[in-house]
């Protein structure tokens, strides 16, 4: 690979943007195509398939054979709320290599002790969340139960466009919930986008049952084009 290409790819990752080395087969041309740059790329379709999958390998476009790099963003689980289901969703995330990061403003349950090996923010969302970029590739899963908490969390996640937001707690709960969001500037289709109640409907009981149907449900989010059916 070229070095200036090399430094190219190298930029974009640090920026968590999608980018993606394209290299003919046959004379060895390389070219890199930036997330920009993706739309109007003579490649596009197959371009933007190749990244909604987030796999690289061989495609055939009009009669010739490329290998195609994909170099996609890692994806990020930012939690609200260090309570139980938190402490069984975190190894299970990362046992599937999601990078997960636990926030609650609450001191008394924010501690690296709950959630070893994960880092523990203990921080209001609405303040730490400017400092930390939310993009397509972040899920945000909001557990707290309280508004002045998790409504922040929720806000920050729709205006970046997360991937997945989810949010914990019954029908009457999220009804309250999008009655606020939406006297917050946040339109139907917008507020159609949280999860909630939050996971897949198995008749999850306990923490770690509802902590398994939250991280199927982001799952299918993320691989939502290879779903049988979809």
């Amino acid at each position: 690979m070229r070095l200036d290409l090399l430094s190219d790819l190298n930029a974009e990752r640090s920026a968590r943007r999608v980018a993606v080395l394209v290299t003919d087969t046959a004379s060895g041309e390389q070219r890199l195509v930036r997330q920009a740059d993706l739309d109007g790329d003579p490649f596009a379709s197959v371009l933007e398939a190749a990244v909604r999958q987030g796999r690289s390998g061989l495609v055939e476009h009009e009669g010739r054979e490329y290998f195609l790099a994909v170099q996609v963003p890692p994806v990020k689980v930012l939690v609200i709320g260090a309570v139980h289901i938190s402490q069984a969703f975190a190894p299970m995330a990362k046992e599937v290599d999601l990078d997960v990061t636990i926030i609650d403003p609450r001191t008394a349950f924010a501690t690296p002790e709950r959630f070893p090996g994960v880092p523990v923010i203990a921080e209001w969302p609405d303040r730490i969340l400017a400092d930390i970029e939310l993009d397509r590739y972040t899920a945000l899963v909001a557990l707290t139960h309280d508004p002045k908490i998790d409504d922040p969390a929720l806000v920050a996640a729709l205006r970046a466009e997360c991937f997945y937001i989810g949010a914990l707690g019954s029908r009457k709960t999220h009804a309250r919930r999008i009655e606020r969001l939406a006297a917050s500037g946040f339109g139907e289709a917008d507020l159609a986008r949280i999860h909630a109640p939050i996971g897949l409907d198995i008749g999850a009981v306990s923490p770690p049952e509802i902590a398994v149907s939250i991280l199927a449900e982001l799952i299918a989010s993320l691989r939502k084009e290879r779903r049988r059916g979809t």
